[in-house]
């Protein structure tokens, strides 16, 4: 009886394990990069664009946007408000100063400064999400200006495939 208790509890335990480790493959992505600031780009030389084409935004991950609560915000719209600086009519609108916005299907995804005149110049973002591959493990990024991605840990990738094995030998010590 103490033998398949315990089996239980591992088994247990190991589930619990297997499931925190589907969710480790979203990161999280800060726009502007290491700089991290959305803000009026300091030159026009810079493009929030420019630094997005450098990343790959999955299906899963956050894009996070780190502004002065109250002197600006962030509006998730349609290209055509995106291409003609819209704030009227907004899919989302972010006013927090630390945004986190979960990119949740494919194609392209339009933000901007819900700040007047503030798109115009030049404070405003183009991504495109792309659907993970089916693989539990995903390329790095570059290490240039790329963007500034939240670390992920490949021990809590491979702890995730031990679970597996372990609830799979746990089931197995059970019945």
């Amino acid at each position: 009886m103490a033998s398949s208790s315990s089996s239980l509890l591992v088994t247990i335990f190991l589930c619990i394990s297997f499931f925190s480790f589907l969710s480790v493959n979203a990161n999280e992505v800060t726009v502007g990069g290491k700089s991290g600031v959305w803000k009026i780009p300091p030159s026009s030389s810079y493009s929030f664009n420019d630094w997005a084409q450098q990343a790959r935004f999955k299906v899963g991950d956050f894009i996070v946007f780190s502004y002065e609560a109250g002197k600006d915000s962030v509006l998730q719209v349609t290209r055509e408000a995106y291409e003609k600086c819209n704030t009227t009519s907004p899919k989302a609108s972010y006013t927090d100063g630390n945004t986190k916005v979960k990119l949740e299907q494919p194609g392209p995804v339009y933000f901007i400064s819900g700040t007047e005149g503030h798109c115009q110049k030049g404070q405003k973002l183009r991504l495109v999400v792309v659907t993970p591959r089916s693989s539990a493990f995903s390329p790095a990024p570059s290490p240039s200006d790329g963007p500034a991605v939240a670390p992920s840990s490949g021990a809590a990738k491979l702890t995730g495939v031990f679970s597996v094995v372990g609830l799979v030998l746990g089931l197995w010590a059970f019945f």
